[in-house]
């Protein structure tokens, strides 16, 4: 690993020096094109929750750190250099001079203390538990204390503080995140190394930001991202060379060039999760019966990577003993061993509701534990909402089933495990386990990294033998992206790639003279 960094290294240093001497061909200077699927952005980093929003800010904003391309480690970014206390509790982080928002106005340490405590102020940020391990953070956001004091303190303008209750090992990591950039008082301002030229029904476009710190190592000067579900439709402006990258699908029958098809597998799991509040569900007994009862070949054959646990495949991480046993007669004994055990007649019918949305996958999931569970005596319903508010609607949505896909934020298992941490702004479901929530603080106040592992390999199995959630894939990410045509476009296991990399070769691909491209 340290060889590939390295290479990137002095790779990325040839390309930034080349650009000082040679002007780029007006090829290289045309718009780079996205195609992206039809949703509406939200553009607050404080509040945007989907991956399609956290692709966009690496090119709107900018925090202390970056993900590096490769490895997904932190990069300095606003940050120049940091110190560690002893302890691990105290970060003290050097700000550059030379960053500016958009309009000019200096980032200092203040705007970096001012947009973590205006995270923490939002109601409805999802990502506002990241800074829970900051001193006072939780009790702020709880109205209990000012922002005074948290422990977050510019000293002057390129000196940030930050005091943590107890050692975290993934903070560093955490702070790439878009929910923690630099965000100004103004509107339409940005930190990063581009701005929003324009937003509408035609998608978005974005430009270079003049007042960038290393505005010279971008080597796109528009960038624009369309919306489109249609699979043919994408084909097509892809061959046309109207389209350098399809973030979503396109009829890979019609496409020109099938080595532009990138399918990895990424650091995601889709899984159904029970919310425990509505009887009889809130048992962990009824709960396993029904979990006994699913065909689990059959519920994930449409996975390539099928998973029977939350957190998907880590280096060093030792995956507990996940949930994949199917037995139907024994899934019979334990709902009337429920049943005698909370006083329920034998025939009473149950009935169970799974908040669903119009798709033929999910349609799929509801069919089939449908017809698993009706020999328990249990009557699956469902409760539809249009896709684009599905997500909105689960905290307050009184449902007993719902399905998620969680492409974890950073590369750790507490990127997952945090999920349905008692207090945690992302815990959706309500579920709630003191022991399970004590195991992860323990991890956080465990430095060697293999006794952390362990400690949250320990959390996840009480997790899973709860019975809460039912694990169904992990995730693929699927890109179509000419890697002949484009450059700094890099594999990684977020499926994150920071647009102020990514620059056009100038080799162009065009298709043959006898190719006759049809827009159906």
């Amino acid at each position: 690993m340290k060889l590939k960094k390295t290479y990137f290294k002095i790779f990325f240093k040839a390309i930034i020096f080349c650009t000082a001497i040679f002007s780029f061909s007006q090829e290289a200077q045309r718009p780079f094109v996205i195609v992206d699927n039809v949703h509406s952005y939200d553009l607050n980093p404080h509040t945007a929750s989907y991956s399609n929003e956290a692709q966009v800010f690496t090119a709107l904003y900018e925090g202390l750190f970056s993900y590096d391309p490769i490895t997904l480690e932190p990069r300095n970014a606003l940050c120049t250099e940091y110190k560690i206390s002893r302890d691990k509790k105290k970060y003290t982080f050097t700000i550059t001079d030379n960053a500016f928002f958009s309009d000019g106005t200096a980032i200092t340490a203040q705007t970096v203390r001012t947009s973590w405590l205006k995270l923490l102020a939002q109601p409805d940020a999802p990502f506002s538990s990241f800074l829970d391990c900051i001193e006072g953070a939780v009790d702020f956001k709880a109205g209990k204390i000012s922002a005074d004091d948290v422990r977050i303190q510019a000293k002057d303008d390129t000196t940030l503080t930050v005091k943590l209750k107890e050692p975290t090992a993934q903070f560093l990591t955490l702070l790439c995140h878009h929910s923690l950039v630099a965000v100004s008082e103004s509107e339409n301002v940005y930190s990063g190394p581009f701005v929003v030229k324009s937003y509408d029904s035609n998608g978005l476009i974005l430009e270079k930001n003049e007042y960038y710190r290393e505005k010279e190592k971008i080597r796109i000067s528009e960038i624009k991202i369309l919306q489109s579900d249609d699979s043919k439709e994408n084909a097509y402006l892809f061959n046309a060379g109207k389209a350098d990258w399809i973030m979503g699908y396109a009829d890979n029958e019609i496409l020109i060039e099938k080595n532009s098809i990138h399918a990895n597998e990424t650091f995601g799991t889709t899984y159904i999760f029970f919310k425990t509040k509505n009887e009889p569900w809130d048992k962990i007994e009824f709960r396993q019966a029904l979990l006994e009862a699913i065909p689990y070949d059959k519920l994930r054959e449409n996975y390539f990577s099928q998973a029977a646990t939350l957190v998907p495949n880590l280096e060093g991480y030792s995956c507990p003993y996940g949930i994949d046993s199917y037995d139907l007669e024994n899934a019979i004994e334990m709902m009337d061993d429920a049943r005698k055990k909370y006083n329920i007649p034998k025939d009473e019918k149950f009935s169970i509701v799974f908040a669903t949305y119009e798709n033929e996958l999910l349609d799929f999931y509801f069919n089939t534990l449908k017809e698993a569970w009706e020999p328990l005596g249990v009557v699956l319903q469902k409760q539809t909402v249009p896709h684009q508010i599905y997500n909105h609607n689960i905290p307050q949505w009184n449902a007993d089933l719902f399905l998620y896909s969680w492409l974890g934020d950073y590369a750790d298992p507490y990127a997952f495990l945090e999920l349905f941490k008692g207090n945690n702004s992302l815990n959706v479901s309500g579920y709630f386990n003191e022991k399970y929530d004590a195991l992860l603080s323990k991890a956080a106040s465990t430095i060697k990294a293999d006794e952390r592992y362990e400690i949250l390999s320990e959390a996840e199995q009480v997790l899973l033998d709860d019975n809460v959630i039912i694990p169904i894939g992990y995730s693929v990410a699927y890109n179509i992206i000419n890697l002949n045509e484009v450059g700094g476009w890099i594999y990684n296991a977020l499926d994150i790639h920071p647009l102020k990399y990514i620059f056009l070769k100038e080799t162009k691909y065009t298709p043959p003279e006898n190719f006759i491209l049809i827009k159906h």
